[in-house]
């Protein structure tokens, strides 16, 4: 795991010029050396500092690349390594790190920092793919090689889900979870209707063509001020020509493509859209009860399908394409009740503010987590295309600020009401 997501980091990299590498100062990215370095940071911090004991491998590292010390729009000021340099640092890490691994079985204790420095590397190389989408860059090239999946018969629909106890969140023996995801806990859901599939950029294209972006009644107050001040017309990289939307991918405009979930949408949006549709988005809680939960019993599965790790086959994960395929694609993804491509393709928003589950304990990474738990930022779930599959499982919480529109994005709906 820790040379296979270090390949995937420099492969991310590795075909900009050094121009590139001097990105702008922008609020929603960091300079991409700053980043290299900070993945490198992160590794010898928690692998070999904390759990080794192991002095810096520069003296100079936690005024460079800690992301809790170094504000963000200090980072293109500091005296930071030269790419050559910076590169160079990032295989001292991996050697050292992977020169220190036990001979045979990794006690669990140790295990658990391993996983975290590749999980958190993991996640840097979803923000490289969506940086270079940021600033007009060539596409990455996929991380694997992948036959494209069979074409997608059309799935539309809800599914009803009874309700009931649920217990939301990670049971303990995983092998690794992050703490805002422990520990599992009883909820009580209310019987719902969720849509088989994510909104599609067709359905969402009706919405704007439907002057949805010029119509305050289908926005809240704080959405409605976001759109104005961002001046918001449709999705972000979306342009119409001749009567015809597309959308910018990566450095090439292309054509919307009415089958793809409509991605780059905040939660803003898929607010407005599900006002629009007469429909409203679900709670976390009831986004994990319908990947999964098995209807005639408690039980819940790892993953829609069942139990078995993401294959190929099972949706669009591991950039093997690079962008999302059908929102109808991978019937063999579907969960129990029929929700298809719960994981992978793109990641969607929910209802539901991030906020610790009960009896919450922190974990030896204490800035994961912790300080995000505001109104201010929203639960995603799922995982997209660019998502590692090693990452991603039902409980997994992603979050992020409702007016984020850069990362990989998109929604499904419910039923406003059961009756």
């Amino acid at each position: 795991m820790l040379t296979d997501a270090r390949r995937r980091t420099l492969e991310l990299q590795a075909d900009l010029s050094d121009e590139q590498m001097r990105v702008p100062q922008l609020p929603i990215i960091n300079p991409i050396v700053w980043e290299l370095g900070h993945v490198a940071w992160f590794q010898e911090k928690w692998v070999l500092r904390h759990l080794r004991g192991e002095p810096p491998v520069r003296p100079d590292a936690d005024a460079l690349w800690d992301s809790a010390a170094v504000a963000h729009d200090d980072r293109w000021q500091l005296p930071l390594p030269a790419r050559a340099q910076t590169l160079a640092h990032l295989q001292e890490t991996l050697d050292r790190a992977i020169a220190r691994l036990p001979v045979g079985d990794v006690p669990d204790e140790a295990a658990y920092f391993y996983w975290l420095a590749v999980m958190h590397e993991d996640m840097h190389g979803e923000a490289f793919t969506y940086t270079r989408q940021t600033l007009g860059y060539a596409a990455p090239g996929p991380a694997v090689a992948a036959e494209p999946p069979a074409p997608a018969t059309p799935v539309s629909g809800d599914v009803f889900i009874p309700g009931g106890e649920f217990l939301l969140g990670a049971a303990p023996g995983v092998t690794f979870v992050f703490d805002n995801e422990k520990w599992a806990h009883p909820v009580q859901v209310a019987p719902f209707s969720i849509a088989r599939t994510p909104v599609t950029n067709g359905e969402f294209a009706a919405f704007v063509d439907d002057e949805g972006y010029q119509r305050h009644d289908l926005w809240s107050e704080e959405g409605w001020a976001w759109r104005q001040h961002a001046g918001a017309e449709h999705p972000l990289y979306w342009s119409r020509e001749g009567g015809r939307w597309f959308r910018r991918h990566y450095d090439r405009t292309v054509p919307l493509g009415a089958n793809l979930p409509v991605i780059h949408v905040n939660w803003y949006e898929a607010e407005a859209y599900c006002h629009w549709a007469g429909r409203r988005l679900p709670t976390e809680a009831e986004w994990e009860m319908a990947a999964s939960r098995e209807p005639a019993s408690t039980r819940k599965r790892a993953y829609p399908w069942g139990d078995r790790s993401p294959s190929p086959q099972r949706g669009f994960l591991d950039a093997r394409s690079v962008g999302c395929g059908p929102a109808a694609a991978f019937p063999q993804s579907d969960s129990a009740f029929g929700c298809r491509q719960m994981l992978g393709n793109v990641w969607e928003w929910t209802a539901s503010d991030f906020r610790p589950y009960p009896g919450f304990v922190i974990d030896p990474y204490k800035e994961y987590s912790e300080p995000w738990f505001t109104p201010a930022y929203k639960v995603l779930r799922g995982g997209c295309w660019a998502t590692r599959s090693r990452l991603i499982r039902n409980t997994w919480r992603n979050f992020y600020t409702k007016d984020r529109r850069d990362i990989f994005g998109g929604f499904r709906t419910c039923l406003l009401s059961v009756d």
